[in-house]
């Protein structure tokens, strides 16, 4: 993984952790994903009129990531109405690095070296460590539905991650993927949305639409850049340092959400930074 492509992840890992703040905050997680879903797929939409169109061979790809990333929203608004942005973010996002180097290795044939494997095994181990801490920490029994939700989340990010990685390097067009995946993924919580709420949607929707829009736009910007990277190096480091987002989802909810950063969190931090390390040696 070279400097620019690392530069590259932590900049999405940044911006992913900010639309996922801008998620949580929306109290109503309906509307909340029906803008950044909705305000992904305009953008995607017009993106798509100046891309190149991804090439045929992307095109199951693109389809099963779609699903994938759906049942990722439904099940990431699930987790938060569930439980605590601290706890549920990281989770969500710690499970999904091992995961994809599991399926990485069996279906792509992508088996990374030592240390990129070692960096992996670092990073994920201070971020799971982080969340089971985390659930220490509160002294209250673990509230397992928001956990299986959270848990459920993180596979479904390894698995649209993998078959994304995939499907981009097939289409020619990173730029061109990125704008049809949000078209295609964009459409279905609006759809069920409108679906639930009828004429109470529009009103409701209205008071957050600059802050949902303000989502979207974040969320295209941080899968954009993922996407660009798994052009550039393999699968596995890329998912594993995209997680650094924790440490920065981390600071948002102590500096927005008013939650503890505490010794877990600066425990999580070194491991990711120690892991980091081991995923840019040169060997």
């Amino acid at each position: 993984m070279t400097p620019l492509v690392a530069l590259a992840v932590l900049a999405a890992a940044v911006t992913h952790a900010s639309w996922n703040a801008v998620a949580h905050a929306i109290r109503d997680q309906l509307v909340s994903f029906t803008l950044i879903s909705g305000g992904g797929a305009l953008i995607g939409a017009a993106i798509a009129c100046f891309a190149p169109f991804p090439a045929a061979g992307a095109w199951p790809y693109l389809l099963v990531s779609a699903v994938l990333h759906v049942a990722y929203m439904l099940l990431l608004m699930r987790s938060f109405t569930l439980g605590d942005f601290g706890q549920m973010y990281p989770i969500a996002r710690g499970t999904a690095p091992l995961a994809v180097t599991v399926l990485a290795a069996v279906f792509v044939g992508e088996r990374p070296g030592g240390w990129a494997t070692a960096g992996v095994a670092v990073a994920s181990a201070g971020l799971v460590g982080l969340a089971l801490w985390g659930i220490r920490g509160t002294g209250r029994r673990p509230d397992w539905p928001a956990l299986l939700a959270a848990g459920a989340t993180g596979l479904a990010i390894a698995g649209y991650t993998t078959v994304d990685g995939v499907g981009v390097r097939a289409s020619g067009s990173p730029l061109g993927y990125i704008a049809w995946l949000m078209v295609l993924e964009g459409l279905a919580i609006p759809a069920y949305a409108l679906y639930q709420r009828r004429a109470e949607l529009a009103p409701a929707l209205r008071p957050f639409a600059v802050r949902g829009l303000l989502g979207a736009a974040l969320s295209v910007t941080a899968y954009g850049l993922v996407l660009w990277a798994q052009t550039r190096a393999a699968l596995a480091p890329v998912a594993a340092l995209r997680e650094s987002s924790i440490i920065v989802g981390a600071a948002i909810g102590t500096i927005l959400f008013k939650e503890r950063f505490g010794a877990p969190r600066i425990a999580a931090a070194g491991l990711m930074v120690v892991g980091i390390g081991l995923m840019l040696h040169p060997g």
